[in-house]
């Protein structure tokens, strides 16, 4: 894509196109100018012939690049280049006997229009559809775009161009067949890693593309994650909020009664609220429902620091004794959060 757009600016720009063009009489057939049949590939005739082989490429050649990958796409577009070279020159050779074809057909276009159209031939084998729509009762593919620009590519300097598509497909034709073997082919390692090496970084394939911040969730821990929500959340109350007392971590150690069974500190009466008179309710309950040695855990100081962070209006009796009566600290903040949201 490059290649053909920077051409086609600069051979207009210094106004050279004339000699890109290929015409089999006098240029060949007289002058033996040959190498037309090389150079005509590389530069498009005209503007709207540049903007369309441009579509078709970003719409086509990606996709078949992606089927293919690099080195099996290079290799294609190596012999479909030489394919459409030989078939062009055939197609001259074998339609200028015919009187008013032949001089109709006598002078190409420049530009890489049977390239496009091999191609658009492995388009049309290999990309699947994605979609259909129907336009007054016809029904369509989303490939119908693509086919669009290629037959307005195809048209545009009818029949000269019609002649260069049918070459393209014959040779895509060729190509996906398997008829010459060629499919199996590859361009040789050494101009391979020399494209890997030098011409890849020129195109900024090294550098992967940027991605917002904002798609990927905070590397916060667990606790932030929880005060976030509790600080989205609006307990709704008709009791009177009072100045909870806070325990002193040496009185609330837990105590051990007569069954050897250890019992947190006695909760506290003046903790204020319809949800932590609740939780209190609920911890006491689980309290005197377990029975049996091994029923209550000894939570661990610092998950009882995280829990009266994250919980501030919930007394620290309580949340020793939701965590005395959870396995892991992870159900203890739920147990709190639902009676939260109650």
């Amino acid at each position: 894509m490059i290649v053909v757009a920077v051409t086609s600016i600069v051979t207009g720009i210094f106004d050279v196109k004339y000699l890109f063009h290929l015409q089999l009489v006098p240029h060949i057939s007289k002058h033996h100018q040959y190498w037309r049949l090389f150079v005509h590939h590389i530069a498009c005739s005209s503007s709207i012939d540049l903007l369309l082989t441009e579509l078709l490429l970003y719409n086509a050649a990606i996709h078949i690049e992606r089927a293919f990958g690099s080195c099996k796409y290079a290799s294609f577009l190596s012999i479909a280049l030489l394919l459409n070279t030989i078939s062009t020159f055939i197609a001259l050779i074998l339609v200028s006997p015919v009187p008013k074809l032949g001089m109709a057909v006598n002078r190409l276009p420049s530009g890489p229009i049977a390239l496009v159209f091999s191609i658009v031939y492995q388009y049309y084998r290999l990309v699947p559809q994605a979609y259909d729509f129907k336009v007054f009762g016809v029904t369509f593919s989303d490939k119908i775009w693509v086919y669009a620009t290629a037959t307005q590519l195809a048209l545009s300097y009818a029949p000269p161009t019609l002649l260069l598509a049918a070459c393209g497909i014959a040779t895509g034709y060729i190509y996906r067949a398997d008829i010459l073997q060629l499919k199996g082919w590859r361009v040789p390692q050494k101009v391979a890693r020399f494209s890997e090496r030098w011409i890849k970084p020129l195109l900024g394939e090294e550098r992967g593309s940027r991605r917002l911040n904002r798609v990927f969730p905070d590397n916060r821990t667990r606790t932030s994650r929880a005060q976030d929500i509790l600080s989205r959340e609006e307990i709704t109350t008709t009791a009177r909020r009072t100045r909870t007392t806070r325990t002193p971590p040496e009185q609330a150690a837990s105590a051990t009664d007569q069954n050897g069974r250890t019992e947190p500190s006695p909760i506290s009466t003046n903790t204020g609220g319809v949800v932590r008179q609740w939780a209190s309710e609920l911890a006491g309950a689980a309290r005197l429902s377990a029975s049996g040695p091994g029923t209550i855990r000894v939570p661990s100081e610092a998950e009882v620091e995280t829990l009266t962070a994250m919980f501030p209006d919930v007394g620290r009796d309580v949340v020793l004794g939701v965590l005395q009566r959870s396995a892991n600290i992870e159900i203890a903040a739920e147990t709190l959060l639902s009676s939260a949201r109650s």
